[in-house]
């Protein structure tokens, strides 16, 4: 069908690291039903880039359209998207978070939320680098008790220390 494709793809804000323009996108793998879509990151060929053009899948998501964010700076690279790993309408949905290098495209650290026990979903999660620099938050909303969280709600404020340069776990407020 004509158009098709435009349904299928999503692009989110343009953001610079090390003098490189990132992009992350969406789309589904030719030929899977029910669609798989694949999560990808995407570096621009910029006179100001010193490692020209290039790509990398970092997630998918079953039966689902994903729902992302995508923020950097020189520490690197850090995207976030909604998917789930089973087209059931009953599977829940969560939230991935990678650290892309921004000279190798490598996936340096694999980061996420989702629901205790499966019961509820992540709907969303924007990031923003705090003031520092060095502290990634996820901002979004769910159902359900994500575990390590404090506070009640459906709306949640994950905030992920020193994520560039290490593995802390993140602490959860929701309200």
């Amino acid at each position: 069908m004509e158009g098709e494709g435009d349904l299928a793809t999503q692009e989110s804000a343009l953001v610079t690291s090390q003098g490189c323009t990132f992009t992350a996108s969406y789309a589904a793998q030719p030929g899977t039903l029910p669609p798989i879509y694949n999560v990808t990151v995407t570096r621009a060929a910029d006179a100001a880039c010193a490692y020209g053009a290039g790509s990398v899948v970092v997630g998918t998501s079953t039966g689902t359209a994903p729902s992302l964010s995508l923020v950097a700076n020189d520490l690197g690279v850090a995207v976030s998207y909604t998917y789930k790993s089973s087209v059931s309408g009953s599977a829940p949905q969560s939230l991935g978070i990678k650290h892309v290098a921004p000279d190798t495209l490598d996936i340096v650290r694999s980061a996420g939320l989702s629901v205790y026990l499966g019961r509820g979903s992540i709907y969303s999660g924007s990031l923003s680098i705090a003031s520092d620099g060095t502290t990634l938050t996820v901002y979004g909303t769910k159902n359900g008790t994500i575990y390590g969280q404090t506070g009640t709600g459906n709306t949640y404020l994950a905030s992920y220390p020193d994520f560039f340069t290490s593995t802390t776990s993140p602490s959860i407020m929701t309200f």
